[in-house]
């Protein structure tokens, strides 16, 4: 099982420049480890068909083509209601997306490589790792 589940952002930068710091990152912890979520791989297409841009579509094909992209599954469906209810009780909710995402690593006992530290370190329990900072 991969360890590090890589956010929309991360794997945004690595499509932007795929010899960067995302994939050098990715060259020292083995391709091996990472994956990432079908909810990632939906935001990114959107962005992708939003710009009907052909050579975007090319290289996002090419890196989820390279990944392993993990469906939602059980027991993510309790964690989500979990993280859910602490965040709204505390007042400080999340997006949609991301919370399914951090809840998808936290079932899977995945890290969160993400450039949105502020965001999903409100989920409590959720490990979460910056490769572009």
């Amino acid at each position: 099982m991969p360890q590090y589940l890589l956010d929309t952002n991360i794997l945004s930068d690595l499509v932007r420049h795929p010899r960067g710091r995302v994939a050098a990152k990715i060259a020292v912890v083995g391709s091996q480890n990472i994956a990432t979520s079908i909810i990632v791989a939906a935001e990114l297409r959107f962005g992708a068909e939003k710009k009907a841009s052909a050579k975007l579509a090319a290289q996002l094909d090419a890196i989820l083509a390279a990944l392993e992209v993990l469906a939602v599954d059980v027991p993510a469906d309790r964690r989500y209601a979990v993280a859910r209810s602490q965040l709204e009780h505390a007042g400080t909710p999340i997006g949609g997306n991301d919370l399914i995402i951090a809840s998808q690593a936290l079932a899977l006992g995945m890290t969160v490589v993400t450039d949105n530290e502020r965001e999903f370190s409100r989920v409590q329990g959720l490990a979460t790792e910056n490769w572009l900072r």
